[in-house]
């Protein structure tokens, strides 16, 4: 109680790491990485399932057309659902699965909606984090739990108010 006391007339000057979690303090924290899976889980789901679906059985015409032309195919997975997901992110600041766990995806610095670009880096960064495998464990190792695909495009996930 004394140390606050003597802050607070002025006579103890704080440390920078006091200062540090002050300013911590200010900005939204992250949402919980379990809602952030379960969100993606659900995209998953709702969105790349029926992708996948409409690609490999009406448009290549089966699982045997897909596995001869699996570049065509996959380069047509990943633009469509770079479209829809861009279209979710750019619109509505969510996805379904975001919706679904009341999260909002917003810009870092501006605490708005984010930009294309910042939209366009995110997608790839999260599909790199995802092929790379040991990117998907990012938040586990920081205070703040934003993810490679956060730190990367500027963006980050919060809980929707």
């Amino acid at each position: 109680m004394a140390k606050w006391r003597d802050i607070k007339q002025g006579k103890k000057i704080p440390k920078k790491d006091d200062l540090k979690k002050e300013i911590n303090l200010s900005f939204e924290p992250c949402a919980s990485i379990s809602s952030r899976v379960k969100a993606f889980l659900t995209d998953t789901f709702l969105i790349t399932t029926p992708i996948f679906y409409v690609i490999i059985y009406f448009i290549m015409g089966g699982g045997d057309a897909f596995a001869q032309e699996r570049v065509t195919g996959w380069l047509l997975i990943l633009v469509l659902h770079l479209t829809v997901i861009l279209f979710f992110w750019l619109s509505k600041s969510q996805t379904p699965g975001l919706k679904a766990y009341s999260l909002k995806i917003i810009n870092a610095k501006t605490k708005d909606k984010i930009t294309f670009t910042q939209a366009l880096i995110r997608y790839m960064a999260t599909l790199f984090s995802v092929i790379s495998l040991f990117l998907l464990f990012v938040p586990f190792f920081r205070e703040d739990k934003r993810t490679f695909q956060d730190l990367f495009s500027n963006t980050y996930i919060i809980d929707q108010e």
